[in-house]
């Protein structure tokens, strides 16, 4: 520790965890200013929204897979598979899905598949096209879709993150998880 400052944010960082450091947190604390607003930040991505587990776990796990972002998709698919909204095909279509999938394909119910769709596309293209962007607006107040953008927008910077700097060390991989 250099000082208390530093020693404040290592313990906010060890609170929103419940007392314990992942990889992530680990590689974030070598700037500690960016560690702690990392953590701010995404504690009200994560805890502070009105969105469902399961909407915002496909966004994130979408990302991660759209990204390669295997440490991502190891520690969110978990949470998505526990949410009693998304059955086990479902979560195998968020993993296997080719990329602007179609309705039709799908075993997500309409509000889910939105989701999926509006974070390809901003994953993807940036430039959402209106189609997907009024199918999100269709089954989702204002708020929701400022927080599924926002949790999109996220965890494309957190899977990035993950990506440059390989935390986690799976990188060498070429998709999830065997378990998965």
């Amino acid at each position: 520790m250099d000082n208390a400052e530093d020693q404040a944010v290592l313990e906010r960082v060890l609170e929103r965890r419940g007392g314990k450091l992942i990889e992530l947190d680990r590689a974030l604390l070598h700037a500690r200013p960016v560690a702690d607003g990392w953590n701010s930040f995404l504690k009200a991505i994560r805890t502070q929204t009105s969105l469902s587990t399961a909407v915002r776990e496909i966004a994130i796990c979408r990302v991660a897979i759209l990204n390669h972002a295997w440490y991502e998709w190891d520690h969110h698919c978990p949470i998505l598979r526990e949410s009693s909204e998304i059955t086990e095909e479902g979560v195998q279509y968020v993993l296997k899905a080719p990329h602007h999938a179609k309705d039709a394909d799908s075993p997500l119910d309409a509000k889910h598949q939105a989701v999926l769709a509006y974070s390809d596309a901003m994953t993807l293209d940036v430039k959402v096209p209106d189609a997907v962007f009024e199918k999100l607006k269709s089954h989702f107040s204002d708020r929701e879709v400022v927080e599924i953008t926002a949790t999109v927008a996220a965890y494309n910077t957190v899977s990035r993150f993950l990506v440059a700097l390989d935390v986690g060390e799976t990188n060498s991989r070429s998709g999830p998880a065997a378990k998965q």
